[in-house]
């Protein structure tokens, strides 16, 4: 199976609130992916930091994270994220503000991954979607 990583988690690992050593504990053998979604979240936190320690210290966080295999975001992904869009709004619930992670929860239900995050309430009415709440201690 295998793991996408919520950005979440990522930003807590730069961050030092979460060590690396917990999420592979977390995961376990199971590949761990990553989407452009993510990159493009931490590139924009890359550019967008005030101090130029703080941008350096994201960035050499970014770069480490290339190292994953990453996701490719093709037609079947837009097919998926067209049906859970569509979904909640039948449903009443607004998927405007919420783009970022209905391409993060479309990859994982195209490829089969469970969605590993923080934020339950950012995933928990998306149909398909395997997903798991990272512990927060």
């Amino acid at each position: 199976m295998g793991f996408l990583i919520d950005t979440c988690i990522w930003v807590d690992v730069e961050r030092g609130a979460v060590a690396p050593f917990d999420v592979g504990r977390f995961t376990g053998q199971e590949p761990v992916f990553l989407s452009p979604v993510t990159l493009a979240e931490l590139t924009f936190g890359v550019e967008m930091g005030k101090d130029p320690a703080i941008r350096l210290k994201r960035a050499a966080a970014l770069e480490r994270l290339r190292r994953k295999p990453i996701l490719v975001i093709d037609e079947f992904t837009g097919e998926i994220f067209g049906k859970m869009a569509a979904q909640l709004k039948i449903t009443g619930r607004d998927h405007h503000y919420r783009i970022q992670d209905l391409w993060l929860a479309s990859q994982a239900v195209q490829h089969g991954l469970k969605l590993l995050t923080r934020n339950e309430k950012d995933f928990i009415d998306l149909p398909g979607l395997d997903w798991v709440v990272f512990p927060v201690t």
